[in-house]
This record gives structure tokens, sequence and C-alpha cells, in this order.
């Protein structure tokens, strides 16, 4: 296994420990329990591209959240550069939370 393969791993991980930090001002979840982050590309020259919703196209977060994502995983030192992508395909539910999210917020 190369170190290029062990770095994209290892540096996955850091962007998940970054998004973990980031919460809905709404609601009192990460966003990456509360299920809108769908997906993170990490390519070999350690650019990174976040595919991720938001609970509603009219989200008051919506032009904020996602500029707040893309820099605080730029602000990882090994990340080259970060680009958010929203989608609403497919649209989020509540579904898509975590047993944590549903538990923190009493659903279970």
């Amino acid at each position: 296994m190369s170190t290029e393969e062990l770095d994209t791993t290892e540096l996955g991980e850091k962007i998940l420990k970054v998004i973990k930090t980031i919460y809905d001002p709404e609601i009192p979840v990460d966003i990456y329990e509360l299920g809108l982050i769908y997906d993170v590309f990490v390519n070999e020259d350690r650019e990174v591209k976040i595919l991720m919703t938001l609970t509603t196209p009219n989200c008051p977060v919506a032009e904020s959240l996602p500029l707040e994502v893309e820099d605080k995983v730029k602000s990882i030192k090994l990340v080259k550069d970060a680009e958010v992508e929203i989608t609403f395909d497919p649209p989020w539910t509540q579904d898509l939370m975590s047993e944590e999210a549903k538990l923190e917020l009493g659903m279970l």
C-alpha cells in the first residue's frame, strides 16, 4: 500500500472530524449525524469535494452553512482545496439521521 492511499484515508478521517464540529444552528446535532453529508471525495491531489444537502431548500443557512463547511475543510493543513456541492436529490428526510441524532432530539 502506497503512502498516498494511506494519506487519503487518514485525510478522510480528518475531514469527517472537522465536519462533525459543524452544527445546523436550529438543531443541536452536527451536520454529519443529521445526515446532511451525502459523500466526501478526496483525490490524489488532496482536493476535496463534499456532496451535501440541507434540511430544506429554504433553510435559513443555505448560504452560510456550505461556506462554513468549505472554509473549515480548507483549514485542514493537508487539504489543497475544497468544494461543497449542494444537492436536493435525494431530498433530506429524518430517516437520514443517525441513531445518535434521533436520540439527541428525543425521537427514539
